[in-house]
C-alpha cells in the first residue's frame, strides 16, 4: 500500500513539475503546440539517430561471423559496445516520445476546456472540427511512433543473448555457433527500420500540418 502510494506521490509530483513548466513557458510566448512541434521533432531525430545505431550493430555482428583469427575478446568488447549503444538508443526513443505523448495530452486537454469560452457559435465549431482533426493525426502518428518503439525489444534481446553467449564462449567455433542467429536478426533490424522510417515520415507530415 505505502509502495503505490509513493508512487502515485512521484507521479503526481512528476506532473506538476510539467505543468508548471508549461505555464512558466506560455509566460515567456512559448505555447504547447510549440513545445509539441519541438518534441515531436526531438522524438525523429532519436528514431533517426537508432537507426544508425542498429545498422552499426548489425554490421558489426556481420563482421562478427567472418572471424577468421585474431583476438576474439576484442571481436567480444566490440559487440558488445555495439549492444550497449544500441539499448541507449532505444531508452532515448522511448523517452523523446513519452514526452511527445504528454504535452500532446496537455495540449489537447486545454484546447477542449477552452471550446466552452467561446461565445462564437461558429468560430467553436470551427475550432472544434481543426481539434479532431489534429488529434486523429496524431494518434497516427503516435501509434507509428509506437510500433517502432516495440520492434527494437526483440533486436535487443537478440543482440544480449549472443553478446552473453561469446562472452562465456570465447573460441572460435562459438562464432559458428551463432551463425544461424544473423538472419533473425537482420529481419529483425530491417523491420525495425521500415517502420521507423514510416514514423519520421509521419513525424513530418505532423509537423508541417501543424505548423500550416
Amino acid at each position: 500500500m505505502f509502495r503505490h502510494a509513493g508512487l502515485l506521490g512521484i507521479w503526481l509530483l512528476l506532473s506538476g513539475c510539467q505543468s508548471a513548466y508549461y505555464s512558466a513557458m506560455e509566460k515567456v510566448g512559448v505555447e504547447k503546440r510549440d513545445i509539441l512541434v519541438d518534441r515531436v521533432e526531438d522524438a525523429r531525430d532519436a528514431q533517426e539517430d537508432a537507426q544508425q545505431q542498429f545498422s552499426s550493430a548489425l554490421e558489426r555482428f556481420s563482421t562478427l561471423l567472418e572471424f577468421d583469427g585474431g583476438e576474439l575478446q576484442r571481436v567480444y568488447e566490440g559487440l558488445k559496445d555495439q549492444y550497449e549503444a544500441s539499448e541507449a538508443s532505444a531508452e532515448k526513443v522511448s523517452a523523446r516520445i513519452n514526452k511527445v505523448q504528454d504535452v500532446a495530452d496537455a495540449l489537447f486537454d486545454e484546447w477542449q476546456d477552452e471550446l466552452d469560452q467561446y461565445s462564437s457559435e461558429k468560430l467553436r465549431r470551427d475550432s472544434s472540427v481543426k481539434l479532431k482533426d489534429t488529434q486523429r493525426r496524431y494518434t497516427q502518428l503516435l501509434n507509428s511512433m509506437r510500433r517502432a518503439e516495440s520492434k527494437m525489444a526483440p533486436v535487443l534481446s537478440a543482440l544480449k543473448d549472443n553478446v552473453l553467449y561469446l562472452k562465456h564462449n570465447l573460441n572460435a567455433s562459438a562464432i559458428g555457433s551463432l551463425q544461424g542467429e544473423f538472419s533473425g536478426i537482420k529481419r529483425d533490424i530491417d523491420l525495425l527500420l521500415r517502420e521507423m522510417n514510416r514514423a519520421i515520415d509521419q513525424s513530418n507530415e505532423f509537423i508541417q500540418s501543424i505548423q500550416n
